[in-house]
C-alpha cells in the first residue's frame, strides 16, 4: 500500500479518551490480573452513543471519522451515524473489518480494530498475519500499545486476552480490550458504524480492484436496542441493508464503476426481504448458510473519478427497516 499509516498508533489517543473520560461516557474500565485494561461499553454499565462514535473511530484505524446526526432521509428514524474515510481499504479492511476469530471453551467473539493489524502466529517456522487479508493489503503495523475491539456481551476469558496480546507481540499491560455487547446502545452504533466496511468487503468479494477505492463515505440510521441478542443483532444488520447509503469514489474504468454500483446493493442477494433475525433463524442460526452476498448497504453511488460519471444502484427499504425496529 501506498500510504503506511499506523492504525494503533492513530487509535491510541481515541482510546487514553475514553480512559479519561470513562465516568461522563458511563464505560466502566477495569484491569486484569495480568495488566491489560478492559473498557466495559454496555455490559455493567449504561454506555451511551456518544462512546459507540468514539469506538466506530477506533474500530476504523483512527483513519476515519463518524459523525451522529438527525437526518430526514428514512420516514420513521432520524437518528443517523455518518462516517468517512479518505483511506477506505486501510481503514475499513486493515482495522475495521471484524475479521479475528477469538474462542475459548464456551466463548466465542470476533475481534476488529487496530490490533488486528498487529496479530501475527507461526507457521512452519515463518511469522504470518493471523488473518490472510494482510498479505493481500500487504500492510503490517507496528506499534507499542494496542485496542482490540470485541462483540460480545460478557468479558473474555484471561486465556483470549493473553492470546491476543501474544500474538500482537505485546506485554498484556499494554493491551486495552473494548467490548460492546451488541445490545447496547455502543455496541448498536459501532455496528451500523460498519456501513462502508460492508461495503468495501462486498467490493472486495467481487473481485474489483481495492486499489481503485481512493475515498468513501456512508450513513445509516441508528437501531433502538433490543435486550434479545439475536434481535438485536437483526436490527443493527437491517440498519444498513434496509438504509445503508454509501458512495465511493474509484480509479477505472466507467464500465468498472457502473458493474461495482449495480452488484453491490443488499437487494441482489437470493436472501434479501426478510428481516434478518427471520433469515438467521430460518438458516438455523448458522451464518455460514447466509448468502454472502447480503451483506452490504441498501443504496449505492459509485463515482468513477477519471471521468466524472457516477452510477447509482439500490434503493432503501422503510417497510422492512420499520418491521425490523419493532415501529
Amino acid at each position: 500500500m501506498e500510504y503506511q499509516a499506523s492504525v494503533n498508533q492513530l487509535t491510541q489517543p481515541l482510546v487514553q479518551y475514553l480512559l479519561d473520560h470513562a465516568d461522563k461516557l458511563r464505560l466502566a474500565v477495569t484491569k486484569l490480573e495480568n495488566g491489560a485494561t478492559i473498557i466495559d461499553a454496555g455490559i455493567t454499565v449504561p454506555g451511551g452513543l456518544e462512546a459507540g462514535r468514539i469506538i466506530t473511530e477506533i474500530c476504523m484505524g483512527g483513519l476515519g471519522t463518524a459523525a451522529i446526526s438527525q437526518s430526514s432521509y428514512t420516514q420513521n428514524w432520524p437518528l443517523t451515524i455518518n462516517v468517512h474515510t479518505s483511506n477506505p481499504v486501510l481503514s475499513c479492511l486493515g482495522s475495521q473489518y471484524a475479521g479475528w476469530s477469538l474462542s475459548h471453551g464456551k466463548y466465542y467473539a470476533l475481534g476488529s480494530g487496530p490490533a488486528r493489524a498487529l496479530a501475527t502466529k507461526l507457521r512452519e517456522g515463518l511469522v504470518e498475519p493471523v488473518e490472510e487479508l494482510y498479505k493481500e493489503l500487504d500492510y503490517r503495523d507496528s506499534a507499542a500499545q494496542t485496542a482490540l475491539v470485541i462483540e460480545n456481551d460478557a468479558v473474555p476469558p484471561l486465556e483470549i486476552v493473553e492470546k491476543v496480546a501474544t500474538a500482537c507481540g505485546v506485554t498484556a499491560d499494554k493491551l486495552t480490550i473494548i467490548v460492546t455487547p451488541t445490545s447496547s446502545l455502543a455496541g448498536g452504533v459501532q455496528v451500523v458504524g460498519r456501513v462502508l466496511e460492508v461495503a468495501l468487503h462486498k467490493a472486495h468479494a467481487l473481485h474489483f480492484p481495492l486499489e481503485n477505492i481512493i475515498d468513501g463515505s456512508g450513513s445509516a440510521p441508528i437501531c433502538p436496542p433490543h435486550p434479545n441478542f439475536v434481535k438485536a443483532m437483526g436490527r443493527t444488520n437491517d440498519a444498513i441493508l434496509f438504509a445503508g447509503q454509501v458512495h465511493l469514489f474509484v480509479k477505472g474504468s466507467d464500465a468498472e464503476a457502473e458493474q461495482l454500483a449495480n452488484t453491490l446493493p443488499s437487494s441482489t442477494s437470493k436472501d434479501y426481504g426478510k428481516p434478518f433475525a427471520e433469515i438467521f433463524k430460518a438458516y438455523e442460526y448458522d451464518f455460514f448458510k447466509v448468502d454472502a452476498m447480503l451483506f452490504s448497504p441498501a443504496s449505492v453511488i459509485v463515482t468513477a473519478v477519471d471521468s466524472g460519471k457516477s452510477y447509482r444502484a439500490g434503493k432503501l427499504d422503510n417497510q422492512l427497516l420499520d418491521k425490523s425496529f419493532g415501529l
